[in-house]
């Protein structure tokens, strides 16, 4: 789950984390009113407040909105009022929300702090290694992700223990490695281990701040903030869930999760329909051996019924990118004729028009097969995991 930047810098500040003084809005009045609350004199920046990055490099759809992207420092109150009111209600579009956008629901009112330079800083997970990794950038402009792959020695890496604070000699190698003035070095300390307990006491996946400015005095100061939450441990932060933005999720992550199924989107081709995480990497790694992407999967878990079953089907059925569907089932808890009797029902509401392989293996495989082989659905069988991929590789070829 992520959260907003004025929620990340809310729970950031708790922690110690230097914040510029802002407040949040939802008309073009209370921006005006907020921005004497943060600071008597200007500038101000305007934040649009949509879960992604690149918001300044960003542009709306509507004209109405201004050529200037989702930050703006605007220098005089007056055009405060102006400004939100081309914001607010406006689409924005950046690199990360696609060319659809994201509606700006709300903007983040912040007083201009001036610094003499930046740098990225975040916290993650390693999956490599599976340790909790620091990562210092020296660019503060560049997408991470390209910077990662063109520029890595740009990218300092430094293993975080999972208790305790950071060590003097990991200080030191992000001192030297950013070639901050000594003065910096407490301010440092403090900003680290500030994000390394707000990481572990909110179960977080990842925590980016991107810049850190450094001011004349040598203070740093999270001049951006994300957040994102282990979905899984949420029960454990019900003032977290609280921060939840539904207008975020798009609407078949909205729904598979009311069945408490997994859902999640890439820019492939292939749905898949799994009961198992597992499951749903080995099927991407061996479609991507084949040079096939894949557009969505879904993770459909015990104790359902068939209408459940029938209406996460749909979810992936109904995705525009989806050219054509892989389905793995392992059947324990869940059973495989469950599973065909859901496939037989949303296939009678929405339709079956792309090529779809089944593989079932487990409890009531016969039966399953049995229900599909009845329904006279275009339904393509297959024995193993690799016997799907080639069968549903060649049926894309085919209706390619």
């Amino acid at each position: 789950m992520n959260i907003h930047e004025y929620q990340a810098k809310k729970i950031l500040s708790r922690y110690g984390v230097k914040i510029p003084k802002g407040m949040v809005a939802y008309t073009p009045a209370e921006a005006h009113a907020a921005a004497a609350m943060v600071s008597r004199r200007g500038p101000w920046v305007l934040k649009a407040q949509i879960q992604s990055g690149s918001r300044n490099k960003g542009y709306f759809l509507e004209k109405t909105a201004g050529a200037e992207g989702g930050i703006r420092v605007v220098n005089s109150r007056r055009r405060i009022r102006e400004n939100a009111a081309q914001m607010l209600g406006a689409t924005l579009v950046t690199m990360q929300t696609g060319p659809l956008g994201k509606k700006v629901s709300r903007i983040y009112v912040e007083a201009f702090n001036k610094v003499e330079r930046g740098f990225y800083m975040a916290l993650a997970v390693s999956r490599v290694t599976a340790e909790l990794t620091l990562l210092v950038a020296l660019s503060q402009n560049e997408d991470i992700l390209k910077t990662a792959l063109n520029k890595p020695d740009k990218i300092l890496k430094v293993r975080l223990d999972i208790s305790g604070n950071t060590r003097p000699e990991q200080i030191r190698q992000v001192m030297t490695f950013l070639k901050l003035p000594p003065h910096s070095a407490k301010h440092l300390e403090s900003l680290i281990n500030a994000l390394h307990k707000a990481f572990l006491e909110n179960d977080a996946l990842m925590i980016e701040i991107n810049p850190v400015g450094v001011t004349k005095k040598g203070e740093l100061i999270a001049l951006d903030a994300k957040f994102s939450f282990d979905d899984n441990a949420l029960f454990r932060h019900t003032d977290v869930l609280q921060m939840k933005d539904d207008c975020e999720i798009s609407e078949r992550e909205l729904q598979a999760g009311r069945y408490r199924f997994t859902y999640s989107e890439f820019d492939g081709s292939v749905g898949c329909i799994v009961n198992g995480d597992g499951l749903a990497l080995a099927a991407m790694d061996l479609l991507r051996d084949k040079n096939i992407g894949t557009a969505c999967f879904i993770n459909v878990k015990g104790g359902v019924d068939k209408e459940k079953i029938a209406s996460g089907i749909k979810i992936i059925m109904t995705n525009p990118r989806v050219e054509g569907i892989l389905l793995n089932i392992l059947g324990g808890f869940l059973r495989c004729d469950l599973i065909a009797d859901g496939i037989v029902s949303a296939a009678s509401e929405v339709g079956l028009n792309v090529p779809m392989v089944v593989r079932f293996e487990g409890t009531n495989k016969e039966r399953a097969k049995e229900i599909l082989e009845n329904s006279r659905l275009p339904v393509i069988w297959a024995d193993t995991m690799e016997e799907s991929v080639d069968k549903l590789a060649n049926a894309l070829e085919e209706a390619a």
